[in-house]
């Protein structure tokens, strides 16, 4: 059995005092493939040195976190185009939009993704879309930045079932994680009438653990945790889910 993490910060600070050790959990556990996000320039450097430590196994992406772009935004997304044109990426984000937190960078959150949207396509990479109480401007942006060429992935879908379908409508994956095995998750209400063709898993290490671990630190052994629930979901063995939403995010990510 084949898992993928399609969305692990596995860089980040929370992980300094044990990051091998906490990757071979997850190798052990299945989780053989892991897809890294960017959030700024600032964390380039870490996420460099994690992919050289596992290069068959760490996938990463280029982007600016909707939650950091600030004042210097334009300069974080040269930073982001540069390192492009440099080397292989996997995917474009994450990005998006993020009103839970701030308000205050609305319209450069906007910019930002939209920019990020055109660098997707101009290097023919999917991208991934942070959404946060902000489906409504995801929406437009994307209506009117998308076409064929674009896909990618819902990261952390808590959306409705009309927004899920909505998604789905503009060539997305919708990634599950730890939220789907939380009481009020919600998500786990309709799941099951969206085709498993749909959806990719992941952790969003090292926050939003599943239960039985929500409140603590998230790691990517815990996706096993999100496989048993979206299994139960669809009457599936976790074998079954396992190959197809892998199957799914190389549909998504070209390896």
């Amino acid at each position: 059995m084949i898992l993928t993490d399609t969305h692990a910060h596995l860089y980040s600070e929370a992980f300094d005092e044990d990051r091998d050790n906490m990757i071979q959990r997850a190798i052990a556990a299945g989780v053989e493939r892991f897809f890294i996000p960017a959030i700024d320039s600032s964390f380039t450097d870490a996420m460099l040195r994690l992919e050289a430590a596992y290069p068959e196994r760490v996938y990463l992406m280029a982007g600016l976190h909707p939650t950091h772009v600030k004042e210097n935004f334009e300069e974080e997304l040269e930073h982001v185009h540069t390192l492009l044109g440099q080397r292989r990426f996997y995917g474009v984000g994450e990005t998006g939009i993020d009103l839970y937190w701030d308000k205050t960078y609305l319209e450069e959150q906007r910019k930002a993704f939209r920019y990020q949207i055109r660098l997707a396509r101009e290097f023919g990479l999917p991208i991934v879309i942070h959404c946060r109480e902000a489906f409504n401007e995801i929406f437009d942006v994307l209506e009117q930045e998308t076409d064929d060429s674009l896909s990618g992935i819902f990261h952390c879908f808590t959306g409705s079932l009309e927004q899920a379908n909505k998604a789905i409508g503009y060539n997305m994956k919708l990634g599950i994680g730890g939220v789907v095995t939380y009481k009020n998750g919600k998500i786990d209400e309709f799941l099951h009438k969206i085709d498993l063709r749909h959806i990719v898993l992941e952790t969003d290490s090292p926050y939003l653990a599943p239960a039985p671990f929500r409140g603590k630190r998230n790691e990517s052994a815990y996706l096993v945790h999100v496989l048993a629930r979206v299994a139960e979901i669809y009457g599936k063995t976790r074998e079954e889910v396992a190959e197809i939403t892998t199957r799914n995010s190389k549909e998504v990510f070209g390896v």
